[in-house]
């Protein structure tokens, strides 16, 4: 059994054929997939997919980079949305997607802090672990940790230093790792992949988004979270069994669930 730990399955790339992709990635062992909101607009679809597909969770947040369009009204929303979630099967178990993105210039980063701090204060509110966007902005995203403690979480396509990587174990978080590993010329990612405690990471495809090397240029889907099993599994000098069993332990640890 593996975990995708982050798989947008709610995207537009997937309305044709949605339900195969399902069944491609359930028929390599891929039989839970977690699926974040990026914004308020989406998450009815977020939702849809859990009603539609048994070992689909929802995760609800705002995406930093749709934050410029957000309202300090879509925070209530999110609130909202997680109690009404809360004693229903088709639970929330995460708020996310959230985070920092300082890779374009311009970014208006005192927002995207904003509406981060207030979805931190949320999910500390809601007991929920967050899956964290850090593109270009890991040190950032650190210190606002540093100031609004939340239980856990998953550094979500971690890029970042092992100094970095520390920081965020420390603080009772896992690391993703998908499909920049595959890329041979990814040698921080591989090094870390290979070498940070097994205990901290977990496997996500970002699914339709960052394809693996044998993908490149296409269409990223949950099932390849198998076959980065198997990468992570190389690069470790382990039995891709151990890894199965290890990432999935170390999701349902972060997520509290048993799916």
């Amino acid at each position: 059994m593996l975990i995708d730990t982050h798989c947008h399955l709610d995207a537009a790339e997937f309305d044709a054929d949605r339900d195969a992709l399902v069944e491609a990635a359930r028929s390599v062992g891929v039989t839970t997939m977690v699926v974040p909101a990026v914004n308020v607009g989406n998450f009815e679809a977020v939702r849809a997919c859990s009603l539609s597909y048994r070992g689909v969770l929802p995760a609800y947040g705002i995406h930093p980079l749709y934050v410029e369009r957000a309202r300090e009204s879509d925070l209530r929303v999110l609130e909202e949305t997680l109690s009404r979630a809360a004693p229903t099967p088709h639970r929330a178990v995460a708020v996310g997607e959230i985070g920092l993105d300082f890779y374009f210039d311009g970014a208006d980063a005192a927002r995207q802090e904003f509406f981060f701090a207030e979805q931190l204060k949320i999910a500390r509110a809601f007991d929920l672990p967050v899956l964290l966007h850090v593109r270009r902005a890991v040190d950032a995203v650190l210190k606002c940790l540093r100031r609004v403690r939340v239980r856990s979480g998953i550094a979500h396509t971690f890029n970042g230093s092992r100094q970095q990587a520390e920081a965020f174990i420390g603080m009772g978080f896992a690391l993703g790792f998908g499909g920049a590993m595959t890329y041979p010329r990814s040698t921080r990612i591989r090094e870390l992949a290979a070498s940070l405690p097994l205990e901290n990471l977990v496997l996500e495809s970002d699914a339709p988004d960052i394809p693996p090397v044998w993908l490149a240029g296409s269409r990223n889907t949950p099932a390849q979270v198998f076959r980065f099993a198997e990468e992570l599994a190389r690069l470790r000098a382990l039995p891709v069994e151990e890894i199965a069993r290890a990432t999935t332990e170390n999701a349902r640890n972060i997520l509290r669930t048993e799916d």
